[in-house]
């Protein structure tokens, strides 16, 4: 019976374990589904509709093959759009049977070449982009709304092959399972088969005969009994202190039969049997992988934080933090490599307005005095705060608050940053310094966005283009100006500062007697930069603004000159050694104010400022 036993759980193994092996193997079914992208016009680019790309659930694996640069960029379907308005493209579509579909789109006003072309490497427009040579393989999870641009260097062709292949659920939760209990019943088996063999060689073994009749009782020889267990204190012994195996083999006669007494240990290999089941039951579950395991079914929880709910009509943030971060990594390596040359065309590409003013004058005088200090660098990383603005069209703001890494010692910047176009790059036009122990209002999440404030807003306390003319007021003024009780403490102690740095020019020049023969006058206005107003949760709004500080030493007599010879800086911007009419100097300072809302009982905060050399002019 044992044997029945044995064989039966053989059996039940063998279907167990063939059903897990199947499961995994030849009743596995595909991996994933593939969708062939073929295009009967190749143009220079190519456009995957966001509803190709979430046609199947699961990832996106994007599969490109061509001769030399391959690119693929994620970008919002709109921005796509816009940035190929000017040139003709291949667009991928879904039809309402589920296959794809490509045709040519033209521009609106196509021009006499046949449309622009440019390299989409680089375009602070994307999302993410990848290039390769040749092959590129791309995954990704694309949310609605956002496209898959493919293209080259935007000289040669899109790459025509092309596909996107979205994984099926091959999980097998049963076959790992499957293949333990065929183990198991395997090794049930060989136990059930070795006790079957042992009971089957016992049941099978010589019965042993009745013992001969004992002789009869001899007197017994004592020098005979001597002899016997000398002999017997002779014999080999073992380790363990019996009789050596090859003495016990001694055949002893009784008349004509000779018997062999066998007293050596038979080796055991009960256990030698259960180790090749052990390693097949391994060797089947070394290729389970977890999709062959049952696993529990898990319930998204709710997180407990409520998001800010989107009104009607929202915009899209201009950047994500990701693609922020990248632009700021980008700007800051630009900035870097023109700072080292001296390059202001080279800063031009990543700077404009007032920004861009303040290097080229300081590279103009690096050029002459060595240790002229350079505007103040912009960190590659750690974007502290980031506000874009919600903007579906162009131009398009961004406002960041960035910290030089974990150094402590050098303040934060705080600046705006703006992309006139689809296809130009975003350029800083502000950036100041923080001040000690100032703080933003709050501003609404990156993922949100934020509304710029129009310049002449009513709704503010002070309108952003009037903000400048006021606080320059408060510079010239002090507690005289009409606006001074406007401003709360820390935008007065630094108008405080900019006068106790006026009085310090004057005390100089007096104390070089030359006061009598000159006369030194100084005068704030509003920079001519257009304001940048962001909007907080409150009502209020950040506004970046300009004050130009200018500084007029003209002489007193017609026989006097000014001479610069301890202003290497002047000399340097205005290439002479002096004047009989006079020098303007101006100080282009920036600004970044917390302005509250009308009605308020707020003052207005100043938040960051930054003060720069803009330009030295003769008076003719």
């Amino acid at each position: 019976m044992r044997f029945v036993w044995a064989v039966l759980a053989f059996v039940l193994a063998a279907v167990l374990i063939g059903t897990g092996i199947a499961q995994r193997t030849i009743f596995l079914g595909p991996r994933d589904v593939v969708a062939e992208l073929k295009v009967s016009d190749p143009q220079h680019y190519t456009v995957i509709d966001s509803a190709v790309l979430r046609s199947h659930p699961g990832e996106q694996k994007l599969t490109a093959h061509g001769e030399g640069t391959i690119f693929v960029a994620q970008a919002r379907t709109a921005d796509l759009e816009a940035w190929l308005s000017d040139t003709s493209y291949n667009r991928i579509r879904l039809t309402s049977d589920g296959t794809t579909k490509s045709s040519v789109v033209k521009p609106a006003e196509r021009a006499s070449d046949g449309g622009s072309t440019r390299n989409p490497a680089g375009s602070d427009l994307w999302l993410d982009s990848f290039t390769a040579k040749d092959a590129l393989t791309d995954r990704m999870q694309v949310p609605e709304g956002v496209s898959v641009l493919v293209a080259s260097d935007g000289k040669s062709p899109a790459p025509t092959d092309v596909s996107v292949s979205w994984p099926l659920d091959t999980a097998t939760p049963w076959a790992g399972p499957l293949i333990v209990i065929g183990g198991a019943l395997f090794v049930l088996g060989l136990v059930l088969y070795v006790l079957a063999i042992r009971h089957s060689r016992r049941g099978r073994g010589p019965r042993r005969k009745a013992p001969p009749p004992l002789p009869a009782t001899e007197p017994i020889d004592v020098a005979d009994r001597a002899d016997a267990e000398r002999e017997l204190a002779e014999t080999p012994r073992d380790a363990a202190g019996a009789p050596d195996a090859a003495e016990t083999e001694r055949p002893s006669t009784a008349g004509s039969e000779h018997r062999v007494e066998r007293r050596g240990v038979r080796p055991r290999r009960r256990a030698l049997l259960v180790v090749p089941a052990i390693g097949v039951a391994a060797a089947l579950l070394s290729g389970c992988t977890p999709d062959a395991w049952p696993h529990p079914a898990t319930t998204a929880t709710p997180s407990p934080s409520a998001s800010p709910s989107t009104e009607a009509g929202q915009q899209a943030p201009a950047v994500t933090e990701e693609q922020a971060s990248r632009i700021l990594a980008n700007i800051s390596k630009t900035l870097g490599e023109a700072d080292k040359k001296l390059d202001a065309n080279l800063a031009a590409t990543r700077l404009e307005g007032t920004a861009l003013d303040a290097r080229k004058t300081a590279y103009a005088v690096r050029g002459s005095v060595a240790d002229f200090a350079l505007p103040a660098s912009i960190p590659p990383d750690k974007i502290k705060i980031l506000v874009p603005q919600a903007y579906d069209a162009w131009p398009r703001t961004v406002l960041m608050l960035v910290e030089h890494g974990s150094d402590q010692t050098v303040a934060p910047l705080i600046m705006t940053m703006t992309q006139n176009d689809p296809w130009s790059e975003y350029k800083i036009s502000s950036v100041a310094e923080m001040q000690a122990a100032a703080k933003l209002p709050n501003m609404a999440p990156a993922w949100l966005g934020a509304k710029l404030t129009p310049p002449d807003s009513p709704f503010l306390a002070v309108e952003p283009d009037k903000l400048a003319a006021e606080f320059a007021d408060v510079i010239d003024q002090g507690e005289k100006s009409a606006s001074y009780d406007a401003f709360g403490k820390s935008a007065l102690d630094f108008a405080t500062s900019v006068q106790d740095s006026r009085a310090a020019v004057q005390k100089a020049l007096k104390d070089a007697n030359a006061d009598t023969t000159s006369s030194l006058s100084f005068a704030a206005k509003a920079g001519s930069a257009v304001p940048v107003s962001m909007s907080s949760i409150d009502s209020g709004a950040i506004v970046a603004v300009t004050v130009d500080d200018a500084q007029t030493i003209k002489p007193t007599s017609a026989d006097a000159v000014i001479k610069l010879d301890k202003n290497p800086s002047a000399k340097a911007l205005t290439g002479v050694d002096q004047s009989a009419g006079g020098f303007v100097s101006v100080y282009s300072i920036q600004l970044f104010f917390a302005v509250p809302a009308q009605g308020s009982s707020d003052k207005i905060t100043l938040l960051a400022a930054s003060q720069q050399l803009q330009s030295v002019t003769e008076i003719k």
